[in-house]
């Protein structure tokens, strides 16, 4: 299986975690980056797993906008490094940030440039949108053409879920799907075929994971939740789930 969205430069001891990962059946991961020193950093962890990491380069809208230092050499790593990505992510909009919410504006400006480049470079988007956030992308990327994109850990209104799904984007569940009502409604709105499994990793969980580090070894928890959800075989959810994440970021 594929981790479809990770932190994989905030690991301690990577080349150790990936090979426990590996041996259990872990195929790839979608390494998202938070800023321009974290796109560096998953760039280099894409040179030395190649086959195993799936870079994905970006901003996280939680955070203060970039300077103007680091938006401009960003934009030129993305058309100097194009042939090592996947992705450009994490981006999107802020909504648990008070200081990046009072900015909304800008960030939404931000959104908007860097779907025009991952749509220029025919990139998908690994999103983080939540909430009312989520139409507001959902508005941006229809305006700047992005024909891919991954919302990931979804949490929206029905309605906006659905927009999503009849655009042909995916929507991702985390471990969370395993012990919270919620994820498990958003299944029901989700066609498996849009479906993509991630664990957001280092970010730590509750119910059966509580108090341990976070691994996409967890994926086949989830897998067992989906395929009960879906009243599936867990070898064919797993096999479609991959053909899912490897259609969007392979």
């Amino acid at each position: 299986m594929i981790d479809a969205h990770i932190h994989l430069d905030q690991y301690t001891d990577i080349d150790e975690q990936i090979n426990r990962w590996q041996e259990a059946g872990i195929t790839g991961v979608v390494a998202v980056s938070t800023d321009l020193r974290s796109s560096c950093r998953t760039l280099e962890l894409k040179q030395r797993f190649p086959s195993f990491v799936y870079a994905a380069i970006g901003f996280h809208p939680e955070q203060p906008l970039p300077s103007e230092a680091d938006w401009n050499e960003w934009t030129e790593l993305v058309k100097q490094e194009r042939p090592l990505l996947a992705a450009i992510g994490e981006v999107g909009l802020p909504y648990y940030s008070a200081e990046a919410c009072a900015k909304l504006p800008a960030y939404q400006e931000r959104l908007t440039e860097i779907a025009a480049i991952a749509a220029d470079a025919s990139l998908p988007l690994a999103l983080h949108a939540v909430y009312d956030r989520a139409e507001t992308a959902l508005a941006i990327l229809q305006q700047t053409g992005v024909r891919q994109a991954h919302f990931h850990w979804l949490k929206a209104e029905p309605a906006v879920v659905k927009q999503i799904v009849q655009c042909g984007y995916y929507i991702s569940v985390t471990p969370e799907v395993c012990y919270r009502e919620r994820d498990k409604q958003l299944l029901s709105l989700v066609p498996i075929e849009q479906l993509l499994l991630e664990t957001d990793g280092p970010w730590p969980f509750a119910g059966p994971f509580a108090g341990k580090l976070t691994t996409p070894l967890w994926l086949l928890d989830s897998a067992r939740a989906v395929a009960a959800h879906y009243g599936r075989d867990i070898e064919q959810v797993k096999t479609m789930i991959t053909a899912n994440t490897k259609r969007l970021y392979g």
